[in-house]
């Protein structure tokens, strides 16, 4: 596990945009997970730059979601600011952007009749095209990767899950509320990949910033593993995982003298320390 600080958002952002590129550039068909929410927001906008500026192609790239709002689908006749979707967020923030291919995108059926089937299905897809090279995640308030909500098993796969009273009431406030949909109507459940799920990506890439995510960073990166806090699985992950934060949410990190001695070295003499 290596660990970045930079100094902003929009820093943390070019640094998460940068190690994707360098995949694809790489491996041009490379199949990437995408998380959505508001801290990838930077990176998307950062990866379109690099697509409209310098050329970066995801023609070949397959992509799938992280999860999905069980009710909740990409409905392109609805205003943008209604559509909660997962779908419809990446369709908006990133994919009509760029130049990848319709139908190397996945994402769970939020509509769907038979929740657990979908979400097998979307393990199967995901087998299918040769497993995720890299990973991108945020982390929740309450250390949630993707919907694995406290109490969600480290081993997981792709599953239903209900939110929390912590996920709901957060949800509610970024975006429900603002567009006058109640608690009762928003979504209370969801299809994620499962921690799992997640591990089993060849990279993980996860991106946290601002001075509300500082304790769960801590927490998550050098706390006690347990499935009360799902992102504490990093600890476990055997792959090339990248941390990248702001310096408001590395603040409560025990060692960010090293973290940076440690990036300063790596430059010095062109390897990769951990």
């Amino acid at each position: 596990m290596t660990i970045f600080i930079r100094d902003n958002y929009n820093e943390m952002s070019k640094a998460a945009a940068k190690i994707i590129a360098k995949q694809i550039k790489e491996k041009p068909d490379s199949v990437i997970g995408l998380a959505t929410g508001f801290t990838p927001i930077g990176t998307y906008r950062e990866l379109i730059r690099m697509h409209k500026e310098e050329g970066l192609s995801f023609k070949g790239v397959t992509a799938f979601t992280l999860y999905e709002f069980l009710g909740e689908g990409f409905d392109i006749i609805k205003p943008y600011g209604l559509d909660k979707s997962s779908a419809r967020y990446m369709h908006e923030e990133f994919f009509k952007h760029v130049d990848i291919d319709k139908k190397n995108i996945h994402y769970f059926d939020g509509f769907t009749d038979d929740p657990r089937r979908t979400c097998q299905e979307y393990e199967e897809k995901i087998k299918a095209a040769g497993g995720i090279d890299l990973q991108l995640l945020g982390i929740g308030r309450d250390g949630h990767w993707g919907y694995n909500e406290p109490g969600s098993s480290l081993g997981s796969r792709s599953h239903v899950v209900a939110l929390t009273k912590q996920t709901i009431d957060d949800n509610y406030e970024d975006f429900y509320r603002k567009v006058g949909i109640t608690k009762d109507e928003m979504p209370h459940f969801a299809l994620t990949m499962g921690v799992g799920t997640i591990l089993d990506a060849r990279k993980l890439i996860l991106v946290a910033s601002g001075a509300k995510k500082a304790e769960i960073v801590q927490k998550a990166l050098e706390g006690p593993i347990t499935a009360q806090i799902t992102s504490t699985a990093i600890q476990l992950y055997a792959g090339e995982a990248t941390i990248i934060l702001d310096a408001d949410a590395a603040s409560m990190l025990s060692n960010i003298e090293h973290i940076k001695h440690t990036e300063a070295m790596s430059k010095k003499y062109g390897f990769r320390a951990e």
